[in-house]
């Protein structure tokens, strides 16, 4: 690519009509899903690999992409199941000592169709303003294919996302604790989409992680005698994954240690008897402000989610909202009062995006031990 030679053309279009020209880089073709947008000005590798993108088009409001490149180390899984990939500018030239390659050869390796060079404001405008809507982004020629296009549009949905991502088997990892004399625990992680830092931040802190699929039974991981259990993020409804809401439900009955993220966030909330709310446009980026009621704080989070606990839906005889954004006052974690278990809808194993929420870790670890004594 080069200031005289952009590419060769490609095209958004979105529900209402709208088309927006550009330039294509990445896979060729045509692709259909969600248009969303993420805010971080860094961290668009672990964007690319968040498996909680799965099925959306993905907008970077930041406007230059890709001037780091990439590297397979920053991944957060194995693979990418975004839909699209929209941004204002890509550097085809990246400069970083770890760079194994370019954002175009990523895209073009998992077969995602990209666009350049159109104006991300104004779309990003237009999503915040109407809401979440459908689109496509092609090769091809969208005015003749116009009608067809928008048909395909207005009757997309993503359905079955937690069975498109989640592991088809068991896997073992053992634990790389910092600190060569802490303890050792096993946690069973459910991966509903799990993003390889969860993983990393149990195993640095002692535990053995033993990460099932989704549609794991209850009984199952009771069998494994796990010393806590960890809900993975993910993509997705919260409220199609019916049947494991229902083994959720029956987990809290064994009083096991439990952490919940994002979409494990909803659902344990769903499987006590909360509702969950699909937002305008959600929060995707690593800038959203969050309050923990509980230490009356405010701390920047990473943050990849469409829908929301509603607040006052939680019963309060089985726990409170612990945390709120700052923003939108959305729920964004919850305490249960029934057994052992907290929930939060944000990232604390950030990647990309801050830290400061990486103390919920060892709050998780400090329930286990609790638990372990009280035996």
């Amino acid at each position: 690519m080069s200031l005289f030679n952009l590419g060769d053309k490609a095209y958004v279009m979105l529900a209402d009509g709208r088309i927006f020209e550009g330039y294509s880089f990445g896979a060729k073709g045509t692709s259909f899903g969600e248009i969303v947008f993420a805010t971080g000005m860094t961290g668009y590798e672990e964007t690319l690999s968040d498996p909680s993108y799965y099925g959306q088009i993905v907008t970077q409001t930041f406007p230059l992409i890709g001037n780091y490149g990439v590297n397979d180390h920053d991944y957060e899984s194995d693979t990418s199941v975004v839909s699209g990939y929209i941004v204002r500018e890509w550097c085809n030239t990246p400069s970083n000592f770890r760079s194994e390659g370019n954002i175009d050869e990523f895209l073009k390796k998992h077969g995602i169709v990209g666009i350049h060079s159109i104006d991300t404001r104004c779309l990003t405008r237009i999503i915040r303003e109407h809401g979440v809507m459908n689109g496509v982004i092609t090769t091809e020629n969208v005015y003749e294919k116009k009608d067809e296009f928008l048909k395909t549009i207005n009757s997309f949905s993503i359905k079955d996302a937690v069975k498109s991502v989640t592991t088809k088997e068991i896997k073992k990892y053992k634990a790389e604790p910092e600190d060569p004399d802490a303890p050792v625990y096993d946690v069973v992680l459910y991966d509903f989409g799990y993003k390889f830092n969860i993983r990393r931040e149990l195993c640095k802190r002692g535990c053995n992680v033993t990460v099932v699929p989704a549609s794991t039974a209850a009984e199952e991981v009771k069998a494994m005698n796990p010393d806590g259990i960890m809900l993975s993020n993910g993509p997705g409804d919260p409220s199609e994954n019916t049947e494991i809401i229902a083994e959720l439900k029956k987990l809290t009955e064994y009083k096991i240690p439990t952490f919940g993220i994002c979409l494990g966030h909803q659902l344990m909330a769903l499987a006590n008897g909360a509702k969950t709310e699909k937002l305008k446009y959600g929060h995707r980026g690593a800038n959203q402000p969050v309050i923990d009621i509980n230490h009356d704080m405010t701390f920047v989070t990473s943050q990849n989610h469409g829908y929301a606990v509603i607040n006052d839906s939680v019963p309060a005889e089985v726990g409170e909202v612990s945390h709120k954004n700052a923003n939108d006052g959305t729920c964004e974690g919850v305490r249960y009062k029934n057994f052992p278990c907290f929930t939060v809808q944000f990232h604390p194993e950030a990647c990309g995006g801050p830290q400061d929420t990486a103390y919920l870790f060892e709050e998780f670890i400090d329930l286990i031990k609790k638990n372990k004594e009280d035996k």
